[in-house]
């Protein structure tokens, strides 16, 4: 008998070690599959059997929950963007979820609804820890626990400190196998603004801007017409591509509220609207620092309020002025005034936090950056850069001096990303990390 010659087993008419005929065309058929990077798949199911290991398998399905998650983002604030993703016994998805606040029910739970009797002994994918705690639904790690899921696979730890890591306690209590940590950095980057939230009550923000090479974001006044003939930037005009503007309007569906001072307003008349086209559950709320309420009545942004989703923050109270601001819808919030006399942006923090505005993305001007900066409100930034170098001493800069000397300055970028745009590029970087103390 040669080496290669298998042994007959009579119980089974096939000789040991060979591959039975509708075994062997099924693996035929997978290898074709990854030779031609396709996978098979039935309606709404994945299936990966003999595809790939273990840990593939694992980070294949946890980018399906990551990517429910991610459907989350403009409808589940306040809440967390939560997906999730049961893969039964044989390997194929058998339900999915993703959660919306006003959907109600979490992500596991629906995705268990799904799945039903095909849930028992299957995994779980998901990119937030299953909630342990009575809330506007009972707890999720319950109902894990009593569908029969053999394994839980999350990404990370909820990060509200009265929740995290009783959840998990609650499933390996029962039996459950519990992994954490896949894909972690993405499925923290999507929550980083719950995350700040939850944490300290006051939202996650983002300064964005758009500048030149040497930093300066708008031509000096005086010069508006000479540095228009030289650089196309007229005053009040765009600075970088329309790449670049694209991805602002999908950074605006992804925060809550947008914030200039009343500088931008007088300057450019912009309306700050989400113009990403996609839905959202609240308005953006588009937030205005205004101490001696100039801004004009007839203004893009008083005109197209409506209901409630411009609020203007003041120090002083001229009451004509208010009155008149009131009726065209807008809401009017007077906060103290900070040693220069204008509003104290940790007062407007604290103010968007008690409205449960998760996350604040900053596109103000000169001033406002340096102040919000000064303040160390600013947990992100998130700075696009244009091929131009202006080249006037007079132009406006990214940031004015006004209180930058202090101790916190210079300040350290974190966790540095490079964006490109056309012919822009961006920087993303952090300056706190919202998930720590």
């Amino acid at each position: 008998m040669t080496k290669n010659a298998h042994l007959w087993d009579p119980a089974s008419g096939i000789a040991r070690g060979a591959v039975p005929r509708d075994e062997a065309e099924r693996r035929s058929r997978n290898r074709k599959t990854i030779r031609t990077g396709r996978i098979l798949r039935a309606k709404r199911n994945f299936s990966y059997p003999l595809l790939m290991s273990d840990r593939a398998a694992d980070e294949q399905f946890m980018q399906q929950a990551l990517d429910h998650a991610s459907q989350g983002v403009g409808l589940a604030s306040p809440n967390p963007c939560v997906g999730a993703v049961i893969v039964g016994v044989d390997g194929n998805v058998v339900g999915a979820g993703t959660h919306t606040y006003d959907g109600i029910k979490h992500a596991e739970i629906l995705a268990l609804q799904q799945a039903g009797e095909n849930a028992r002994d299957g995994t779980l994918y998901i990119n937030l820890e299953p909630c342990s705690h009575q809330g506007r639904t009972p707890p999720c790690a319950d109902a894990v626990i009593a569908a029969g899921v053999r394994r839980v696979v999350a990404s990370m730890v909820d990060p509200n400190p009265a929740v995290a890591g009783r959840g998990f306690e609650k499933l390996r209590a029962a039996g459950l196998e519990v992994e954490i940590g896949a894909m972690a950095e993405q499925a923290r980057r999507l929550n980083e603004g719950f995350a700040r939230y939850i944490r300290r009550g006051v939202p996650f923000v983002t300064l964005k801007s758009a500048m030149t090479l040497d930093a300066k974001i708008a031509p000096s006044p005086t010069l508006q017409d000479a540095s228009n003939r030289a650089t196309g930037i007229p005053l009040g005009g765009w600075i970088t591509g329309e790449g670049a503007r694209t991805h602002v309007q999908q950074l605006r569906h992804e925060n809550d509220a947008l914030m200039v001072g009343i500088g931008t307003i007088l300057a450019d008349d912009p309306l700050l609207t989400d113009r990403s086209g996609l839905l959202r559950r609240r308005p953006l709320l588009r937030v205005i620092l205004d101490s001696h309420l100039r801004i004009p009545l007839d203004s893009r942004l008083v005109r197209s309020a409506r209901d409630g989703d411009v609020i203007v923050f003041f120090t002083e109270d001229p009451k004509e002025k208010a009155i008149c601001l009131e009726e065209f819808g807008l809401r009017l919030e007077m906060l103290t005034a900070d040693r220069g006399g204008r509003v104290d942006l940790h007062e407007v923090m604290r103010r968007l936090g008690q409205l449960q505005i998760n996350s604040l993305m900053i596109e103000g001007g000169s001033i406002v950056n340096g102040a919000a900066l000064a303040a160390s409100i600013v947990d992100k930034v998130f700075l696009y850069y244009a091929p131009t170098i202006l080249g006037e001493s007079g132009a406006v800069p990214f940031a004015t001096r006004m209180g930058l000397n202090g101790s916190s300055f210079p300040l350290k970028i974190k966790s540095v990303r490079v964006h490109r745009f056309e012919e822009d590029v961006a920087v993303e970087g952090y300056i706190r990390d919202p998930y720590e103390d």
